[in-house]
Parts: C-alpha cells; structure tokens; sequence
C-alpha cells in the first residue's frame, strides 16, 4: 500500500487552550495510539488533503521534528459541523507483526453482459473492511462484474484475497446489475406485441 509522509510537531500540552491556539494557527492536532504511550503531535492542515480528500487508501509515515517517524494507519477524523474543518485526526500506529483493519476502496473490472444489455450497475460498497499485517494491506479491492447477468449480485464471498480477509459477512452484496427503466418498458413492450400478435392469430 502506497504511503503519505505527513510532517508534525510533537504536543506536550494538551488542554482545551493549547488545542484551540493549535488550531487557530492552520494546525490540526492529532494523536498516536498504538505504541507504548500515545503520541500528540499537531501538523499544517493542508498536510492532509491527500490523505483526507481522495478515494483512495494510505499508510502514513509521521515525521516529527525529533526525528522521530511513526507507521500509522488513519484511525478516525473529526470534522466542524458547519465549516468541514478538519478538527482532530486518530492514528493507530503499524506493527510488523500486528494485524490491522482498515477500509480500502473497491475497484470494478471487466464488462457485464446484464449492463451492455441495458442494465444498470449499482455499487452498494465504495469501500470494504479489511484485516491484514501492514505489509500485505491492499490498495484496493478488485471486484470483477465480467459474470453479472441482469438481476445478478455480486457477493463479498467472490472477491479474491491474497493475505488479507474481509471483515463483512458472506451474505454482504458488493454490487448488483439492475434491470434499467428503459430496458423494463422495453421488456414490457415487446410481451404486449407478442400477446397482441398471439391472439390476432
């Protein structure tokens, strides 16, 4: 899994104060779990957007002034109600030999012959679940519709996993082919001429 290096400064007050001028200077403070004590740290809030503001997973290397650098994983982020400001960020820091969940994205491949019949592809999870050692995270999840007739569901249980597994229950839909109005009207169209034309006969 591709990593973001994100550059910090390491807290040692942690009050409402401190916090609140932490954040009135473009700073977002944030938090280490994981290790042997949690780490407070506060980094420059465009330092974020490509880890925040993309579809895509990463790891993060946090480099602190010390010298000092932290494997993490984004745990959790809070944002202002009203303005979307990013107002603090969890991180859970990566152990070699420690399995950790994160969500990655799913990506869609092939071609299903339900959609080039007119049917319409619904993606009922953007995102999945998954537990695995830090060396063997996925970027994505590879979700092939090459087999989706129309009507036809795609369970989690036909994704393929190499050293990570799903945290999802088996009967969980990744996507679905969806017969489309105009295909249904199509359809209904066609049953009506056969059924006019049966009974002219």
């Amino acid at each position: 899994m591709k990593s973001i290096t994100i550059k910090g400064q390491e807290r040692e007050n942690v009050g409402k104060k401190a916090t609140k001028a932490v954040r009135d200077a473009g700073m977002v403070p944030c938090v280490i779990y994981g290790g042997d004590q949690p780490v407070h740290f506060a980094a420059d809030e465009r330092a974020f957007k490509g880890l925040v503001y993309t579809p895509n997973a990463h790891t993060v290397v946090v480099e602190l002034e010390s010298g000092k650098k932290i494997d993490a994983i984004l745990q959790d982020i809070q944002f202002h109600p009203v303005t979307d400001k990013i107002l603090h960020i969890d991180f859970f820091q990566l152990q070699d030999d420690r399995e950790v969940i994160m969500e990655v994205p799913v990506k869609v491949t092939g071609k299903s012959p339900g959609v080039m019949a007119g049917g319409v592809l619904r993606l009922a999870q953007r995102r999945l679940k998954v537990k695995a050692l830090p060396k063997n995270l996925p970027d994505f999840v590879e979700a092939d519709i090459t087999p989706l007739e129309m009507g036809n569901k795609l369970y989690i249980t036909k994704l393929p996993t190499a050293d990570f597994k799903f945290m999802h229950p088996d009967n969980t839909v990744v996507c679905q082919v969806r017969i489309s109005r105009a295909a249904m009207k199509a359809a209904q169209e066609a049953a009506k001429a056969e059924k006019t034309a049966g009974k002219k006969k």
